[in-house]
């Protein structure tokens, strides 16, 4: 016997008692002679899942034979993190700058086209260290720094900005030592 009970008459297809076909005096037992009956019609297979292929190919972004722009290597000499922090110093100052333009025309100790013209440059200047600082880090660096000077000396028209030059010039020295400490860190 095969140990499974038939269920209403009618049992398991695979199993011997369903082999044996229903002239068999003993379902589950061999014939006379040894041999047990085959089942006429042939067994399905267990039918598998098929998994569904997505069809993505390997390397979705094709190669692209041009060579890499020069720009790209400055950039590779400058990590993220100095060029990241020149630019939050460049763009503090900006506003200080805008800021200390009304305050110069109030104070009026120069001209207001000299203190205009000067304080539109150095606005404008800082904003495009700013936006430099992506391509061209070493040039941002440079330029930033005779920035950094150059506010300290609006102090001549405008005498708080000696003040306030020293701070960001301050802050622009920890930006680019920290960046550099944290860019050579793994």
């Amino acid at each position: 016997m095969t140990g499974e009970p038939a269920r209403h008459g009618a049992a398991r297809r695979g199993t011997a008692a369903a082999s044996a076909g229903p002239g068999h005096p003993m379902p589950g037992h061999p014939m006379p002679g040894g041999a047990v009956p085959q089942d006429p019609v042939p067994q399905d297979p267990v039918p598998q899942d098929p998994v569904p292929q997505d069809p993505v190919p390997q390397n979705p972004v094709p190669q692209n034979p041009v060579p890499p722009n020069p720009a790209s290597r400055a950039t590779a000499r400058e990590p993220s993190n100095v060029r990241r922090l020149c630019a939050i110093v460049l763009i503090m100052e900006t506003v200080v700058i805008w800021l200390s333009i009304p305050v110069a025309l109030a104070v009026n100790h120069a001209s207001p086209s000299r203190i205009g013209v000067a304080g539109v440059f150095l606005a404008v200047a800082a904003v495009v260290l700013a936006a430099l600082a992506r391509r061209r880090p070493r040039w941002t660096i440079i330029g930033g720094s005779v920035l950094q000077v150059l506010v300290i000396a609006a102090g001549v028209i405008v005498p708080v900005m000696y003040f306030l030059g020293a701070i960001f010039a301050a802050l622009w020295v920890i930006g680019v030592g920290l960046g550099r400490r944290l860019d050579a860190t793994p």
